[in-house]
């Protein structure tokens, strides 16, 4: 049986294209599900992953897509029965192991999850890695004690995948939330999902040289990394809890330990793909619960095929043209 599927492929000469392609399912990796996708999703990794970026893809021909949410269509697992609705983020999906950006995947039963029955599998996807990471930060912020009275909650690129999700989830949690972007006429969509405050970028770029600054809040999530990492670091109140979720400006820090020993700052990292199955199923239930943010699911998405995948978003998406999610139907 054939399907469509986003293929990346190098040629002789080491460049890197895309298409979308006719594909046998026995082409697929071995596993013991076999999933037919509904709804996929667009995110940075993916967009690297498609520009041939051996950081995240060593081997080509290879079909990116992080995220998956689909239909059991065969299944060698017993917890797992034909049928089901199932989602699959991150693990091997999409960076080694053909991901998303196709109709059927084939993947090992340990990296599935059953959907959890207050989402549609749009709304899944709609989540996605991006929300199961910034989920997964606040998450680890609360096992630290952070706690809504200690203050406000900084969150850089504050319009992307993560920092929308990061936004809505912290309201909703109770968290006084400081969204900060470099994008203009964006207000009124952070205010809408949850933002208390808006700033740019300038507010958290100190270029003073100073090791410590006047505390400003509480804690921060933060997608970019480099300096604006740093001046969240310097700029925390004591014990509070910074949280590193990517690096589009700079994987690099040039900072001073003087945060971490003389106000106790905290800095977490989150590798949202290699979650044990334990912490993945509780994350995904405060999503579903606690932290539900069903009614802001609509505003942040938009709905694309595979084919404007391909031609558009992957392109800005890399230019940091994107604002909030996208969800691809397949």
């Amino acid at each position: 049986m054939s399907f469509r599927s986003l293929r990346i492929t190098e040629t002789p000469a080491g460049k890197f294209e895309r298409n979308i392609v006719e594909r046998e399912i026995d082409d697929l990796p071995s596993g013991e599900v076999l999933i037919k996708v509904q709804y996929t999703s667009l995110n940075y990794k993916d967009a690297l992953s498609a520009t041939g970026n051996k950081g995240i893809t060593k081997k080509f021909p290879h079909t990116p897509g992080i995220d998956a949410a689909g239909i059991v269509e065969i299944s060698r697992n017993p917890n797992f029965a034909t049928g089901e609705e199932v989602i699959v983020t991150g693990y091997d999906l999409g960076m080694n192991t053909d991901g998303g950006m196709a109709e059927y995947i084939r993947v090992p039963g340990q990296w599935i999850v059953h959907k959890p029955t207050e989402y549609s599998l749009k709304e899944c996807m709609i989540i996605g890695t991006a929300g199961f990471t910034a989920a997964s930060a606040l998450y680890k912020m609360q096992l630290m004690g952070q706690l809504p009275s200690d203050g406000p909650v900084v969150v850089t690129g504050s319009t992307g995948g993560v920092g929308s999700m990061a936004v809505c989830i912290l309201s909703k949690a109770g968290y006084e939330v400081i969204a900060v972007t470099g994008k203009t006429q964006v207000s009124e969509y952070l205010q809408h999902l949850g933002a208390s405050k808006i700033e740019s970028r300038e507010f958290v770029n100190d270029k003073s040289g100073k090791a410590l600054l006047k505390p400003k809040w509480s804690g921060a999530i933060d997608t970019v990394g480099g300096s604006t990492l740093v001046t969240l670091l310097k700029a925390c109140r004591p014990e509070g809890c910074v949280i590193s979720t990517g690096l589009v400006d700079s994987p690099k820090m040039d900072a001073t330990l003087y945060p971490f020993i003389l106000n106790g700052v905290n800095l977490m990292g989150i590798g949202s793909a290699g979650t044990p199955m334990e912490r993945r199923l509780s994350i995904w239930d405060k999503l579903a619960q606690e932290w539900s943010i069903k009614d802001k699911l609509p505003v942040i998405a938009k709905e694309v095929t595979l084919d404007e995948v391909n031609n558009t978003c992957i392109d800005s998406i890399l230019q940091g043209k994107m604002v909030g999610r996208i969800v691809v139907k397949l």
